[in-house]
């Protein structure tokens, strides 16, 4: 188990404990209402699919089909819930009754109201903080989720944000230091100030709000475009991120007239390498250089547009 890795195992315990507390997660009965924790969350599953199976339900939730079943039968004597007809004799999708769906009504307003209260403190900045935060732990924690990104052009602060990332993940995995950020610091600072519209243009590729990688492509000369500083987040690794902001760059440079473009990059940075060869660049010059605290075999590439 990694150091971060130890670090992280209490907080999201501490988390959990403090949240149920703070939800009332912990009380008999969800929100003060004739439903446990369990019942509630089984009819908003119910509401959300109607009219659906009890072994779908079971299935979403990971619950055990028998206690899913007497759960159920509980519901449904109440009046809560009914079951109707399926296209198989055998199967009786659930829904909610007319009560039911009153209930339910009555219980979301409670759990609005709650939500709204426990967030009114935090003001419109640290609710947007709330936000992506919780939005970056499920990307995190609930991969599936990530399927779901796109790539936008660069904005204002994005440069400053993706030179202390990759400042940050190129020490962690390859131990360069200070030498690197300040050569992308002044990369990018040189791209504001001579920024060249229709010559050059930078993308980000993010999942509400979270980036997930970024590139952009700098004016070499008339001819010859570079492409820069392409990264993607380790957790976003696997889901063609990297290879989409390379055609991005490439389609861009062919649009804006060039007929070549160039890179810069290093023999240890494989993945990339293998994007890059993918894309159709080839590797025209090496040499070693220890800019960046450490020797390394640096690369440059070509590709005829």
């Amino acid at each position: 188990m990694t150091a971060a890795i130890q670090e992280a195992v209490p907080a999201i315990r501490a988390f959990n404990r403090q949240f149920s507390q703070l939800m009332g997660l912990l009380e008999p009965r969800y929100m003060g209402s004739d439903w446990s924790l369990v019942e509630a969350r089984v009819v908003y599953e119910i509401r959300a699919n109607q009219p659906v199976l009890a072994r779908d339900v079971a299935q979403v939730l990971g619950l055990d089909p028998g206690y899913l079943s007497r759960t159920v039968v509980k519901l449904e004597r109440r009046g809560w819930i009914e079951r109707g007809r399926g296209e198989d004799a055998r199967e009786r999708p659930l829904s909610l009754t007319q009560d039911g769906e009153r209930r339910f009504q009555e219980l979301d307003a409670i759990t609005l109201a709650k939500t709204k209260e426990l967030l009114a403190p935090l003001g419109d900045d640290g609710a947007r903080c709330v936000t992506n935060s919780l939005d970056q732990a499920g990307d995190l924690l609930f991969r599936d989720t990530l399927s779901d990104w796109s790539l936008r052009e660069l904005k204002p602060g994005d440069l400053g944000h993706l030179c202390a990332r990759q400042a940050i993940l190129y020490r962690e995995h390859w131990g360069w230091g200070e030498g690197l950020e300040a050569l992308m610091m002044e990369i990018c600072a040189d791209y504001l100030r001579n920024f060249k519209p229709g010559k050059e243009q930078g993308w980000i590729a993010e999942r509400n709000g979270r980036m997930l990688g970024s590139v952009f492509v700098a004016n070499e000369d008339h001819e010859t475009a570079r492409l820069r500083m392409l990264y993607v987040e380790p957790e976003a690794r696997g889901l063609g991120v990297g290879s989409a902001l390379v055609r991005q760059c490439t389609q861009f440079a062919r649009d804006a007239g060039y007929i070549r473009m160039v890179l810069w990059t290093h023999a240890v940075l494989d993945s990339a390498r293998k994007i890059y060869a993918a894309e159709g660049y080839e590797v025209t010059s090496t040499e070693v250089q220890s800019e960046f605290g450490k020797e390394e075999i640096s690369e440059h590439w070509l590709l005829e547009l």
